[in-house]
């Protein structure tokens, strides 16, 4: 019976997909530079604020650290409630998010009571 293959097949010497292959390291180089800008240019791209959330500049920032304080603890409840739903490795990990939650929130309420002491 006839192979018309040879065995091993004949490769090409200079192929693009070899580890050490001058143009493949090129083309890495260039797609790594697209995806992934160097932190100069991160740096020196002026930052553009979205104007889609906005919050009222005339708010008082008492009414900010209110709202701030309402919402973290809406996410403490809600962090909670996924708590009891789970076990294991990610119940511990939503703990860990509800310390952090509950700390913000007791900063929160400290920088209040500077704000507007408590009588």
């Amino acid at each position: 019976m006839f192979k018309p293959t040879p065995n091993p097949p004949d490769t090409d010497p200079a192929s693009p997909y070899e580890p050490d292959s001058k143009k493949l390291n090129e083309a890495a180089e260039r797609a790594l530079d697209f995806h992934f800008p160097s932190t100069a240019d991160i740096k020196a791209t002026p930052r553009t604020p979205s104007s889609l959330f906005t919050v009222d500049p005339e708010v008082t920032t008492e009414t900010l650290m209110v709202y701030l304080v309402e919402t973290l603890a809406s996410v403490d409840v809600m962090v909670h409630y996924l708590v009891d739903q789970l076990e294991g490795g990610s119940r511990n990990a939503l703990l860990g998010i509800s310390n952090s939650v509950m700390l913000a929130e007791i900063t929160a309420n400290r920088v209040l009571d500077q704000i507007d002491p408590p009588e």
